[in-house]
Formats: C-alpha cells, sequence, structure tokens
C-alpha cells in the first residue's frame, strides 16, 4: 500500500519504521532536520513542507495514497490534514488526536473531519492505565477479540510464588496459555519444563477471568479489590478518564488537581471520586490525607518530571505500586529503573493503534512486546489461511519457530487452543509472533 504519513514526530517515525518494508511510505515534515532523519534512517521517501498545503500533499503522492496518517503534535493540523486529503483522492485517512472533545465529536458521525478513524492518545492511554490498575503485577495489558481475550505481561518479583516454579507448575487454568518468558534481553518460547525466574517478564494469553487469576499469582498481596486506595495526580484529561474508568468498575479513587477551579469543576464531574486540591508534590499535604497509605498512585501531571517526582515521592512514603504517564519514549526504561513500577507512554500506544491498521486487512489486533522483540496479533482466519479447517497441531507444522497460538475466539465464544483445537474460517486467532519471523507468519495465517 501507498501511505503518506504527515508528523515525523516520535508516532511519525515509529509508524513508518514498523511499515517500511512491507509498503511504499512517504513522511511530511516542516522541521528540516526531522525530514532529514526520516532520510537517513528510515525506508520511507520524506517530503520537506507544511501537511495542510495541498501543494505539498500532491508532491508527497496524496493522490495515490491508500493511507493518510495526521500524526503531528497539533489536533488542528491532523484533521486539516485528513480533510484536505480527501478533497485530494479517496484515501483512508486517519487522525491523531490528543483532546477527547474530538473524538467526541467524531464518533457519532464517523467521517466527520474527514477522518475515517480517529485515535485519541489520552483516552487510549487512561484506558491502558485502567487496565494495569486492575491486574497486580501487570507491565503490560491489551484487550483482543472485542475484549474475549486478554494479553498480559508481568514482572516476577523475588517474593512471587510463582517465582522457581516451572511452567507446568504455575498454568493451572484452562484458559490461558504461556506465550514467551522475556529474560535478560532474550524471548524464550516455554516448555512445560521452563522454570520461572525472578526477574523474569512472562507474556500470557488468555481469557480475561484466567488472565487475572494468574495475576492474582503472581502478586497475591497486589490484588486490588473494591476497596483499594488509588490516589491519582494530575486532573488533565488523562487523569480524569482514569478516575471516570475506575469509578465505572466500582473503585473510588482519590484525584489530586493543584488549579483549584478544575478541582472544583473534577469534583462535580467525578461523584465517586474525592477530588483534593494541591500540589502533588507537597510533602505536608500527602502527609496530612495520608497518601503513603495508598495502594497503587498513578501520576499523570504535565510534566515527566513531575509525574517521575511525584511517583518517587509517593513510593518513599509507602505507596505499593506505581504508574507514570511518560510523553517521552526514551524516559520509558529510564523511569522504571529508577523505581517507577510501570511507565505508560501515549505516543506507542497511538503508534501501536495506527500501525495495527495498515497490517494485512485480516489483522484486527496488535501490541507489541518487550522492546518490540515480538507482537501479539489478533487474525481473522479466511478460507486462504493455514489454520481453516485444521488442528493446531495440523498447521503447526507450516509454521516456523517463534509462534505461539495464544487463544482462538469464535463470536463471542472463548476457545481454549489445544493441539486438537480445529480452526474454522472466520474464527479470530490471537497469536505470539517474534518479530523476525512476523511476515512469514501473517502471509500464511
Amino acid at each position: 500500500m501507498k501511505i503518506l504519513i504527515v508528523g515525523a514526530g516520535q508516532v511519525g517515525t515509529d509508524i513508518a519504521s514498523s511499515l517500511g518494508e512491507n509498503h511504499e511510505i512517504t513522511v511530511v515534515d516542516e522541521d528540516a532536520e526531522r525530514v532529514e532523519e526520516v532520510t537517513y534512517n528510515i525506508d520511507a521517501l520524506a517530503v520537506e513542507g507544511d501537511g495542510t498545503s495541498m501543494e505539498v500533499l500532491r508532491e508527497a503522492g496524496v493522490d495515490e495514497a491508500d493511507i493518510v496518517i495526521g500524526t503531528t503534535d497539533s489536533d488542528e493540523t491532523n484533521l486539516a490534514v485528513c480533510g484536505s486529503a480527501k478533497t485530494a483522492g479517496d484515501p483512508f485517512t486517519v487522525g491523531r488526536v490528543k483532546k477527547r472533545k474530538f473524538l467526541e465529536t467524531w464518533e457519532p458521525s464517523p467521517g466527520a473531519f474527514g477522518v475515517d478513524l480517529m485515535v485519541a492518545s489520552n483516552v487510549l492511554t487512561a484506558e491502558k492505565i485502567a487496565r494495569l490498575v486492575v491486574t497486580p503485577a501487570a507491565h503490560d495489558v491489551d484487550v483482543f477479540s472485542e475484549g474475549t481475550v486478554q494479553m498480559a505481561e508481568f514482572e516476577v518479583g523475588d517474593d512471587s510464588p510463582v517465582a522457581g516454579e516451572t511452567v507446568a507448575e504455575a498454568d493451572r487454568f484452562d484458559s490461558l496459555t504461556f506465550a514467551a518468558v522475556l529474560r535478560n534481553g532474550d524471548v524464550v518460547i516455554p516448555s512445560g519444563s521452563t522454570r520461572i525466574e525472578t526477574g523474569d517478564r512472562v507474556v500470557v494469553i488468555g481469557s480475561p477471568e484466567s488472565v487475572h487469576s494468574f495475576a492474582v499469582d503472581v502478586a497475591p498481596s497486589g490484588t486490588p479489590d473494591k476497596d483499594a486506595d488509588i490516589v491519582v495526580f494530575g486532573g488533565g484529561e488523562i487523569g480524569e478518564v482514569v478516575a471516570s474508568l475506575l469509578q465505572d468498575r466500582g473503585f473510588k479513587p482519590r484525584l489530586v488537581e493543584s488549579e483549584g477551579g478544575r478541582a472544583r469543576e473534577l469534583a462535580e464531574e467525578l461523584p465517586e471520586t474525592v477530588v483534593m486540591e494541591s500540589d502533588a508534590t507537597d510533602r505536608d499535604f500527602l502527609e496530612r490525607e495520608r497518601i503513603g497509605d495508598a495502594d497503587i498512585a498513578v501520576s499523570a501531571l504535565d510534566s515527566d518530571e513531575k509525574n517521575l517526582l511525584s511517583a518517587l515521592i509517593a513510593g518513599r512514603m509507602g505507596v505499593e505500586r506505581s504508574i507514570v504517564v511518560t510523553e517521552n519514549t526514551e524516559y520509558t526504561e529510564l523511569f522504571e529503573t529508577v523505581g517507577v513500577d510501570v511507565a505508560v507512554n501515549p505516543r506507542q500506544e497511538v503508534a501501536e493503534e495506527i500501525t495495527r491498521l495498515t497490517q494485512k486487512n485480516r489483522t484486527v489486533g496488535l501490541a507489541l512486546v518487550g522492546s518490540e522483540q515480538a507482537e501479539v496479533v489478533e487474525v481473522e482466519i479466511d478460507g486462504e489461511s493455514v489454520f481453516a479447517g485444521r488442528t493446531i497441531h495440523e498447521a503447526d507444522g507450516d509454521l516456523p519457530g517463534g509462534v505461539v497460538v495464544g487463544a482462538v475466539s469464535r463470536g463471542v465464544e472463548f476457545v481454549p487452543p489445544r493441539g486438537g483445537t480445529t480452526i474454522h474460517e472466520g474464527d479470530h486467532v490471537v497469536l505470539f509472533v517474534e518479530a523476525e519471523v512476523h511476515d512469514e507468519v501473517l502471509e500464511k495465517v
């Protein structure tokens, strides 16, 4: 496919890098240095210019583009790009936005603004955080098959009951598949005899119930019940949506917001949330409100530095688990090294969501694992698939190593993937796939 990406920031370059081998990519940006970086580092044509200019878009090939993606840091620019692209041809348009108000306007009327698909980074980030909050010890949680299937990546602590167990001993669930163990930078496809070690990250795929049950096994003391004390630092859009999602799940979170007017607004909008007006790094306030007694702290303030500081202070005061938003992709690993439990990057969430759309037409879900060493992909099976009408064991012989069938869904039914399970046309299969065999696997399935 011919894909035109406007915006060569972190999101745009991540998408271009992921797609460069299999698609014809053109990237547009006003910044000459960014254009030069794309030219030398990515298999893509780079064009310098204003992506809202029809002249620039035509130079970049908008007339022949199959997909046009607006990924700049400006919501308004991205919407203008999509609208302009629609006047030049009939590409599928994807608009990245941060502000939820654009999504709320677009959702009742898909196609509004000239956007075929709108990806809202603040909402995606808040949804990821909410899933992490309710899944103890999880470093990542993604949903597939419209909620029928979950993938989760768990870090095994030295006090975890599963540390030292073999996979066969830890696998006590009918609807769960141990897809991989990430150890010392390597991806290990486990067998029943593979021993789980402290520091491992274990990737499992299964029904939401089985994933949650395994989470309790990994960290029994960290499982939040409805009385769990969850504190959200920051009443911006991400913090607000996190609190709202937690309310919907039956929790009564606390939210700390420094600006008085915004705090009063949030108190009205979030009836089951205790909204407190204060600086999230004010130790006197934190001690007075016994923030150290909280089970989980979510830092969603207006800068990466504030998020890190608030999380570290909360941890020093006794908070058991911290989840932090970081806008800078380069900070993600650093934050987790210095004491943050999980760092969530909105740009990465958006890049994953948009990349999913440009895979094979039947690829309907995608999540990156580890340092992009592997992917979990959801594929709808058609008559030409290696799986169609065959058991998993039969199809396995035609697939390379580095792939694991994690789950099968048939409509709203979860089907445990066993060697004798027959996969039918129309089924959805969720696969763990190592990066080096990704293209070969998708061609066959």
